[in-house]
């Protein structure tokens, strides 16, 4: 048994539509289809995801909806025009999209989640009646009814651990389940959503759930490479990659798949298959707990911006017993959560996302620490880029660092930080936003062009 997902891109319009009916045919194991909202038609195009904050904010500031709620609904009537559906369907989106703009707005999050979530869930909703329109045995499931359920961080929530058992009953449903991505239920009820992209996150729990044999993930490139080809066209591709080096790799910019989508893959031990909807045919790339490597063996570069450090001086800080506990407690209760912390004897840094990090937070936050913790310096530095090199032959190799470091010196890139993950699989560097396309360049020359032979 196979559980597949599509993601915006293979769900845009009729014409794509065609082609993921296609690929289900194709493969009777494939019998839970998870669906993503529509994406972009062209590069100019806007996504149903986007479409729906539009509408949420205008909603939630008090101004009329009527011509975004009409945007919306013109992009699912397009495609159920084309695809030859029924209107009835049609009028029941319309209806439960005006239901959900005129629910209450009192918490922000849970109104936004209610109408992001709507993207996902007309996308199943259409995609199963076209399966059904061409033949196929297929059924709408919603989340909540079927037990998936989610903590009420909304925008941000995660699976609940209960929601596994409730789930594995799919497996026993006759047919062809497709069931929207991205959003669940909380406790109390409501809708909530993963972090955007979360379509893949819902995939890889309903794979664990149900022990599928193989998770695929059917997206818009033949495969996961091993540098974005737009920062170095003709970068190769991936063919076998494992869970830990696509965790790596997913977080720090590969935009291919979702990061947090690994954990439940691997945790079941289920095989990920990144496949491409417009060259089914293509095999793609493999994630897989374990794979045969070479010493000193990169799988890829990613990078990423949209980071800032706090730096923190303070003499014998290492003397000081608690004091990363007391500095990652008041980022807690501030609501920041952080991504690493590179540390001296007297010097600590804390690496966070910048959207996280608002203007009040910061305020909030340098106040509390030069309060609670008296450092001799604090500062706030924006503006930052990660770069990760991940491999699983980078494991005890002896020059790793060293041919990176002569790199990014030969591309006169200053290091701002940089850091080794204790499983030596990876390694961070902290480099200027504006640094961040050169660096990178650097370290794929650095790692993956030939040296010539003397």
């Amino acid at each position: 048994m196979k559980v597949i997902k599509f993601g915006g891109t293979s769900l845009a319009d009729a014409k794509q539509l065609s082609k993921v009916l296609s690929i289900v045919q194709a493969d009777p194991t494939r019998r839970i289809v998870v669906v993503s909202a529509p994406g972009k038609r062209f590069k100019d195009d806007t996504k149903v995801t986007d479409l729906l904050i539009g509408l949420a904010e205008v909603a939630l500031a008090g101004a009329p909806t009527e011509g975004p709620l009409r945007a919306v609904l013109s992009r699912f009537a397009s495609i159920g025009t084309e695809a030859g559906l029924p209107q009835e369907l049609m009028t029941e989106i319309e209806s439960d999209l005006r239901a959900r703009v005129a629910a209450d707005r009192t918490n922000r999050g849970l109104f936004m989640d209610c109408i992001k979530a709507a993207g996902e869930d007309y996308s199943a909703r259409i995609t199963a009646a076209f399966f059904r329109r061409n033949g196929v045995a297929a059924e709408y499931v919603n989340p909540g009814a079927a037990g998936l359920l989610l903590s009420d961080d909304f925008g941000n929530a995660m699976v609940l651990e209960e929601s596994y058992a409730r789930l594995a009953t799919l497996r026993d449903r006759p047919g062809v389940v497709v069931f929207p991505g991205f959003f669940g239920i909380t406790r109390q009820g409501h809708v909530a959503t993963f972090p955007r992209g979360g379509s893949d996150i819902t995939g890889a729990i309903l794979a664990a759930a149900v022990k599928a044999d193989v998770y695929e993930n059917f997206t818009d490139v033949d495969s996961v490479f091993a540098m974005d080809p737009r920062i170095v066209p003709g970068a190769p591709a991936i063919s076998l990659i494992t869970y830990r080096e696509m965790r790596e790799l997913a977080y720090a910019g590969f935009g291919v798949f979702h990061d947090e989508a690994i954990v439940p893959a691997v945790r079941a031990r289920i095989p990920i298959n990144i496949r491409n909807t417009n060259r089914p045919e293509a095999p793609g790339t493999m994630i897989v707990p374990e794979r045969p490597y070479d010493s000193g063996e990169v799988a890829g570069i990613a990078s990423a911006d949209g980071f800032c450090a706090i730096y923190i001086d303070k003499y014998l800080m290492n003397r000081e017993i608690g004091f990363g506990r007391r500095l990652l407690q008041i980022l807690e209760e501030e609501g920041v959560s952080y991504e690493h912390t590179p540390s001296g004897i007297d010097s600590l840094s804390v690496i966070v996302r910048d959207r996280e990090l608002t203007d009040e937070r910061e305020r909030r936050i340098t106040e509390r620490i030069r309060t609670e913790l008296q450092p001799d310096a604090i500062l706030v530095e924006r503006g930052l880029a990660l770069i990760m090199i991940v491999g699983e032959g980078m494991h005890y190799t002896v020059g790793m660092a060293s041919r990176a470091t002569a790199a990014l010196t030969q591309a006169s890139v200053n290091i701002e930080m940089m850091n080794q993950g204790s499983s030596e699989i990876s390694m961070m560097f902290g480099v200027k936003a504006t640094d961040r396309v050169r660096a990178a360049q650097a370290l794929y020359q650095a790692f993956f062009t030939p040296t010539p032979a003397a």
